[in-house]
């Protein structure tokens, strides 16, 4: 029942990542191989499940694979044959792959967001603490600051260096309610500057923010993130 767990894990992510991405196919002027039809359920699903497998794994970087290989590894595994590669074998190469490429894309993601901030700074009204946060101030307001133990409500967008937005509470219609400690460094740190009533734009590094973790399909690892934040007030 363990057999090859975390293989199967990544081709279950893939359904998941497949519905929330969104990925747009372009049309091919001419296919890469001979036309094929979909004559039964098998045939869909085969081929669904191709393609959601293949959409996962470009997502992780990987562009290029052996066609030849892949197939004779699901014929072999499926018809019980012995495979090339056992279990701990396969998941370790795998992940060693996937490890390398997430690397190299924090690694761009960084170099790309140190530019940036160091741009940033020199621009009027940007100020930058000891730990690396810059920040705005947008509005100041007049009421109290929370501690880092206090529940805040805040109305916030969150956005890409390329001004991508990735998420925003005005958009879902209402503001979010959460812990000062609960929250990402960046946000942590910023928060206990901020009277109640305030607006700043934070300019969080990705060591204050989510380091080398993928976040969904928009925060890839290593990246600097802009966030507009208002602090509607101080929750009891």
């Amino acid at each position: 029942m363990k057999k090859y767990i975390f293989l199967f894990s990544l081709s279950f992510g893939c359904f998941q990542l497949f519905a929330q991405s969104g990925v747009k196919k372009t049309p091919q002027t001419t296919p890469s191989t001979s036309p094929v039809t979909l004559n039964n359920i098998t045939d869909s699903l085969s081929y669904s499940i191709g393609i959601m497998v293949a959409n996962f794994y470009k997502q992780q970087g990987i562009t290029q694979i052996n066609d030849t290989l892949v197939n004779r590894a699901i014929q072999d595994e499926m018809k019980g044959d012995k495979t090339l590669l056992n279990e701990q074998q396969c998941n370790q190469i795998v992940m060693s792959y996937l490890e390398k490429a997430k690397a190299e894309k924090a690694a761009v993601a960084k170099k790309q967001g140190l530019a940036f901030l160091a741009e940033n700074k020199t621009r009027p009204g940007v100020v930058t603490t000891a730990s690396g946060l810059q920040y705005i101030v947008l509005k100041e307001g007049t009421g109290p600051k929370p501690t880092v133990t206090d529940k805040v409500k805040c109305d916030y967008e969150g956005k890409l260096i390329d001004g991508t937005v990735f998420d925003s509470s005005i958009k879902q219609g209402h503001p979010i309610e959460f812990a000062v400690n609960g929250v990402i460094r960046g946000w942590t740190e910023a928060l206990q500057l901020m009277p109640v009533g305030s607006k700043y734009r934070l300019f969080i590094p990705s060591e204050l923010a989510y380091g080398d973790q993928q976040m969904g399909p928009d925060i890839k690892p290593g990246s600097t993130l802009i966030f507009e934040v208002e602090l509607l007030g101080i929750e009891k």
